[in-house]
Order: C-alpha cells, then sequence, then structure tokens
C-alpha cells in the first residue's frame, strides 16, 4: 500500500492512538474509517435534502 504523511497537532494524534487501540486497528486504518464515515454522512445528508424541481418532474415522468 502507498502511503503519505499527514501533519496533525499532537492532540488529535493522541486521539487517534487511543481510538486505534479501542478498535484493534491502525492509525491509518483508523484514519480511513474516519474519513469514510464522514462521507457517509455526508451522502446521508445530500439525499436528506428536498427534491428540486426538474428532479421530480424527472421522477413524474411517464416512461411509457
Amino acid at each position: 500500500m502507498q502511503s503519505t504523511s499527514v501533519r496533525i497537532d499532537a492532540a488529535t494524534h493522541a486521539e487517534l492512538k487511543r481510538l486505534a487501540s479501542e478498535l484493534g486497528t491502525s492509525i491509518g486504518d483508523t484514519v480511513a474509517l474516519a474519513v469514510r464515515h464522514l462521507r457517509q454522512e455526508q451522502i446521508g445528508k445530500e439525499l436528506g435534502t428536498p427534491l428540486r424541481p426538474h428532479e421530480n418532474q424527472w421522477l413524474d415522468a411517464d416512461i411509457g
């Protein structure tokens, strides 16, 4: 796996180490899980927004 470095403050690093220990994962895997969770949360918020008029028109279109 290719990797890169990310600069974070000491408190965040300590929290990552604690979370990784609790989860039984590496710090890198913990960051990946956090990123995935944030992305899923963002998608959920986007799905929860009301449809725009053109989206409603598309859904109401007669396909047959």
